[in-house]
């Protein structure tokens, strides 16, 4: 009941979805009060929003639901003796790059098996959804810890400057720092956590970030810088779709600190089985 009272900013609302009176979601809310000691909930004209108390124990009321959800799902898998499902939340351009080969060889080993991809446009749009309950895994580049989340490295990305062949830099070996200051490139967008990444690798090696060229993902700013629009800085992906016959090339530039990617879930311990495997089977493929 705290949990929906957090989410819907109201009292009222949710006496209603639960055909319950207002006066008896209040006192939940009361007696959580009561047991903590502490106020969650602040009263305001237009509804309620949880303090900074109110807000810990949110996240971890909604992971604890979420995962019994989960256990409830798998439960109902085995009674009625169907494959499950493993549900992931990532970007767009991730199962490409990452996941393909693993795709198909745990399609081959469980053929009864569903794999649910979500979309998201950020790492923080898919630890959301994973927070939310309505995946098991989320395929993500990693940082900070997180409330409620655990993450596990698959691999480290090493950046390059993607150039046309005849840009001035197309032969040199590598890309050092001072280089970087004179270059206006393609970078993803501001929301990314790759974006934040290298702008802080930047800031340690003593150079301001420049105002981007251009802002797109990974398959478009490959294509913008291919066809001459600028060089772009990217993360070198572990399976790039370039062709021979490319009119780019990729140049290291060994300075910025590699971009870490990998899983997060909620409880590895909690997963499925299903799940576990997935995980296991794109790391696998992942490693050299």
């Amino acid at each position: 009941m705290f949990v929906a009272v957090c989410e819907a900013g109201s009292l009222a609302s949710v006496a209603r979805a639960s055909s319950r009176s207002q006066s008896a979601v209040s006192q939940h809310v009361k007696r959580l009060e009561r047991a903590t000691g502490l106020t969650l909930l602040e009263r305001q004209p237009r509804g309620v929003v949880a303090t900074p108390a109110g807000r810990l124990l949110y996240l971890a009321a909604r992971s604890a639901t979420a995962s019994l959800d989960d256990a409830l799902q798998h439960l109902d898998d085995l009674r009625r003796g169907v494959g499950g499902a493993v549900r992931i939340t990532t970007g767009g351009v991730t199962v490409r790059h990452f996941m393909a080969e693993a795709v198909v060889a745990f399609r081959q080993r469980y053929p009864k098996v569903t794999l649910e991809f979500h979309a998201a446009n950020s790492t923080q749009h898919c630890v959301q959804i994973l927070q939310a309950g309505q995946v098991d895994l989320a395929w993500i580049t990693l940082g900070q810890p997180l409330p409620g989340i655990e993450q596990r490295p698959v691999v480290d990305l090493p950046w390059v400057l993607v150039v046309r062949p005849d840009d001035p830099l197309a032969e040199r070996a590598v890309i050092r720092p001072e280089d970087l200051g004179h270059i206006s490139y393609i970078v993803q967008p501001e929301n990314s956590t790759s974006r934040l990444r290298l702008e802080e690798s930047l800031v340690r090696l003593g150079i301001r970030p420049s105002a981007p060229a251009g802002i797109a993902d990974w398959d478009t700013a490959l294509l913008l810088a291919e066809l001459g629009t600028a060089p772009a800085i990217l993360p070198a992906l572990p399976r790039p779709t370039l062709l021979p016959d490319s009119h780019t090339r990729l140049i290291p530039i060994p300075d910025l600190t590699p971009l870490a990617v990998g899983w997060a879930a909620r409880s590895w311990q909690a997963l499925s089985p299903y799940a576990t495997e997935f995980a296991d089977t794109v790391a696998a493929a992942l490693t050299p």
